[in-house]
């Protein structure tokens, strides 16, 4: 998944998201470009990442997912799901 904003959205409320089975790289830049200043973290399965205030509009996006490395028991044998937890703040 490219980078992207979630600037649609309206409410400051902090995106919760939650990793299962392959490892992925997950970006997280800032909210003005999505050139650098950048991190990059890899998410395994049970992760939790949890961003908002500031930086509730930074770009974000996955741009690579570690195949074979979900573990045993979590639901999946390869691939990966992503669940995330948000306030919208839109109407209907």
């Amino acid at each position: 998944m490219g980078l992207h904003q979630d600037k649609d959205e309206r409410s400051p409320a902090p995106v919760v998201s939650l990793s299962i089975g392959d490892t992925c790289r997950f970006r997280f830049g800032n909210p003005v470009t999505r050139s650098q200043p950048y991190q990059d973290l890899d998410l395994a399965s049970g992760d939790l990442f949890v961003f908002g205030g500031p930086a509730r509009l930074a770009y974000h996006g996955v741009p690579k997912v570690y195949p074979g490395t979900a573990p045993a028991g979590c639901g999946l044998e390869s691939g990966r799901i992503n669940i995330t937890l948000r306030v919208t703040g839109l109407d209907g």
